[in-house]
């Protein structure tokens, strides 16, 4: 049995479990860490969240592990990230820090607040056109616009590495029942897509405004993912359906982000740039099947969210 000190938080609405192992250095030692995570996001006897975060601190670096639903690990979020380098920052004592996940660094900010009260972060995400995580014929260059006969013959997708693997499309109108079932297969694609994909759609309501939803490989359809609002931007991007160096609104369900693509000598860089929303802290209790929890602390963050959303609403 091991207990736990943890936040609820959410980027955008991705909701996570945060769990700080600097000040608890001995408390995930030896856990079953994917089992941890199977037990705790379950949102029907569990503590219900879209994942685990874990703030880690090797002597040199602060960094971040995330567990999907499904006990997978995952190499990079970008909602995440930014809850956890709010938790850092209070060890770091500055506006500004580099953070690594999943083997690579990320350059994160302290920002202006996207709406009153509400606590926000920017993180400088690298996109890679081209990954290990692409086998599709056409990949050994970008894969830009193209179909994936396997998948839809309507479609044109734009396969992107944030750290996770994405491939995306503009469509005119976003079916969420069409998303499960393009995620699902895409996922099932492994000769073409070997550690399997993030898979995201948007429209574009502006030419600076995107909306878009995403089925995220070891989790499903949720309300937000930071790397696919991240991907969907950098795409519409090399597109031309939006500017480059500049804020681009990119909404979702679960709230919104800007997301902010440059293109430099050594590749694309976007600037993601939400909330890092504390909800609620409690303890937690983890026999190595089951989670036991007790909220102790409300922060009243929520109610700041809660307004910025009711506001992105009567705009829409």
């Amino acid at each position: 049995m091991i207990e736990l000190q943890f936040i609820k938080c959410h980027g955008s609405g991705n909701d996570f479990i945060l769990i700080d192992t600097v000040a608890q250095p001995q408390a995930t030692a030896g856990t079953d860490l994917a089992a941890l995570s199977r037990a705790a996001c379950d949102r029907s006897q569990g503590i219900g969240s879209d994942g685990v975060l874990l703030l880690t601190f090797d002597g040199r670096r602060y960094g971040m592990r995330m567990f999907n639903p499904d006990g997978s690990e995952a190499g990079m979020c970008g909602n995440g990230i930014r809850c956890t380098a709010r938790l850092a920052a209070g060890y770091v004592g500055c506006d500004e820090l580099v953070m690594t996940s999943g083997g690579r660094d990320y350059r994160i900010t302290h920002r202006k607040p996207i709406a009153d009260g509400v606590e926000t972060f920017g993180v400088d995400i690298e996109v890679r056109t081209k990954s290990r995580c692409f086998a599709m014929p056409e990949s050994a260059e970008r894969f830009i616009g193209r179909k994936i006969d396997a998948l839809a013959n309507d479609l044109l997708f734009t396969a992107l590495d944030t750290g996770n693997p994405h491939i995306v499309a503009e469509v005119q109108r976003i079916d969420l029942e069409e998303l499960e079932r393009l995620g699902r297969r895409a996922n099932h694609l492994r000769d073409i897509l070997p550690e399997g994909v993030n898979l995201s759609l948007y429209e574009r309501r502006s030419p600076e405004r995107l909306f878009v939803a995403t089925y995220e490989r070891g989790a499903g359809i949720t309300l937000s993912c930071g790397t696919a609002m991240t991907s969907a931007a950098t795409a519409a991007a090399i597109a031309g359906r939006v500017p480059t160096g500049s804020d681009i609104e990119v909404m979702n369900r679960g709230g919104k982000v800007l997301c902010n693509v440059s293109r430099r000598d050594d590749g694309i860089v976007t600037t993601l740039t939400g909330n890092a929303t504390f909800e609620w802290r409690g303890t937690l209790r983890f026999d190595g099947r089951a989670v036991e929890y007790v909220k102790t602390e409300t922060t009243g963050e929520q109610l700041h969210w809660q307004r910025f959303v009711e506001s992105i609403k009567q705009q829409s």
